[in-house]
């Protein structure tokens, strides 16, 4: 597995009737981020892009840049209404919550 690749793909819709695209890793929810535009570009949105950017770089872990992307996701309103969000690794396998 790629190591920049989500455990999960992030589900997004960019408005009601759309289609849901997904985001499979850091290097897509980076090209999703530097197309938003300049004028909604609030601190999460920043703290998104910091996190996938670092991610590139090996400063952040893949798994708190995809956290940072997906929490951009749902201030933004873009989460899929199905989107499953994966919980902080606690053992073994990490679980799912709704």
């Amino acid at each position: 597995m790629d190591r920049l690749q989500f455990e999960v793909p992030v589900r997004i819709a960019q408005g009601p009737g759309l289609p849901v695209e997904e985001i499979y890793s850091v290097v897509q929810a980076l090209d999703f981020l530097q197309d938003w535009p300049a004028r909604r570009q609030g601190p999460v949105y920043q703290k998104a892009f910091n996190a996938c950017f670092g991610a590139t770089v090996d400063v952040v872990k893949t798994e708190d840049a995809c956290r940072a992307f997906m929490a951009f996701c749902r201030v933004t309103g873009l989460m899929a209404s199905d989107m499953m969000a994966p919980r902080k690794r606690g053992g073994e396998a990490s679980a799912l919550q709704a």
